[in-house]
């Protein structure tokens, strides 16, 4: 359908819907009505008007949408919830991994989206919430475009992989194709505080990696075992997606590059800004692009609590670490 005909039909169902309201209040408020009501109804009549206006206006945009372009934003931590289980924030607050993939769906279900672009701009998070969102991604049934504003580190990547194709500024920070594991080890601070540390498990490394007892080598192993599992998982979905050689993507050992090193390493398919993606999107889908932004739809309760947080994190509480798992005080992210 091109532009101009749902540009006529959108007119077309709010002229319809406008007018009709406008005859059918005039009828009931003011041709059969007395000269007392009269004032009244012309106000009625105003109202409706504009609610029918309002209306008509939501239809139009459903049945005639003048986007084809999908566009979903994933900027700040990866993060199951949107901050880890700190009541602190740790970094800045965007959509949680769930809505991503909501959002990515919604684009994917729409029937005006032939394309999708994912903007990016986190330094990465979670293992398993960035596996999701690049899974959505891969799963879109159009072309798929990511583009790196300033950084598309590690978990970004890794979503990325999941894109047709990735575009990057010269200097945007792309790369840390790599897996980090931490704990705390506060055994001394426990000890010269006379703190003793005893704890009831089945299993036997149920308690790997408490931070109040020191790690014993096998438990070292054993969680390093984990995390070179995910790194070769992570590997397998950037030699998957972006047509790398695994050696060529283990021989970057997690670094960071600019955008324009990156591009020569095939880490990056091209350079530009957001106006030149759009354009290679017009290229690929052979007509004018027009983009519409996906984003999450929160309760009012939920929008002051993210925003609660963004403000906390811009006057400088970003300084907890998070301790993640079920009696495993340890964390997995990229």
């Amino acid at each position: 359908m091109s532009d101009r005909t749902e540009r006529l039909g959108r007119v077309a169902i709010v002229a319809t819907a406008v007018v009709l309201t406008v005859a059918v209040g005039w009828l009931l408020f003011i041709e059969f009505a007395d000269s007392l009501a009269d004032l009244l109804g012309l106000l009625l009549l105003f109202g409706l008007g504009g609610i029918a206006f309002r209306l008509a206006a939501g239809m139009a945009g459903s049945q005639f949408p003048l986007y084809n372009v999908g566009e979903v934003a994933v900027k700040g931590p990866i993060t199951r919830d949107g901050g880890g289980m700190s009541p602190i924030p740790t970094g800045p607050v965007g959509a949680t991994a769930d809505e991503i993939v909501d959002q990515i769906e919604a684009a994917d279900d729409d029937r005006a989206v032939d394309a999708l672009m994912i903007r990016l701009n986190t330094p990465g998070g979670e293992v398993v919430p960035s596996d999701e969102i690049r899974d959505a991604a891969a799963a879109f049934d159009g072309p798929t475009v990511a583009y790196a504003t300033d950084v598309c580190a590690s978990g970004g990547y890794w979503i990325a992989s999941g894109c047709d194709e990735l575009w990057a500024r010269d200097l945007s920070i792309v790369g840390s194709i790599g897996v980090l594991g931490s704990r705390p080890n506060v055994s001394e601070l426990a000890d010269r505080l006379g703190v003793s540390y005893e704890q009831f498990t089945a299993g036997e490394y149920k308690d790997a990696g408490t931070p109040l007892k020191e790690i014993e080598e096998d438990e070292r192993e054993y969680l390093q075992g984990l995390i070179d599992d995910m790194y070769g998982t992570f590997v397998d979905r950037v030699t998957e997606g972006r047509a790398l050689d695994p050696a060529e993507v283990r021989e970057t050992e997690a670094r960071i590059y600019l955008g324009e090193d990156a591009a020569e390493m095939g880490l990056v398919d091209s350079l530009g800004s957001r106006e030149d993606v759009e354009d290679r999107l017009e290229e690929e889908l052979g007509e004018a692009v027009d983009v519409r932004e996906f984003e999450p739809q929160r309760s009012p309760l939920s929008r002051v609590g993210m925003g609660a947080r963004s403000v906390a994190y811009a006057f400088g509480a970003g300084i907890a670490s998070r301790i993640d798992g079920d009696g495993l005080d340890f964390e997995f992210r990229t």
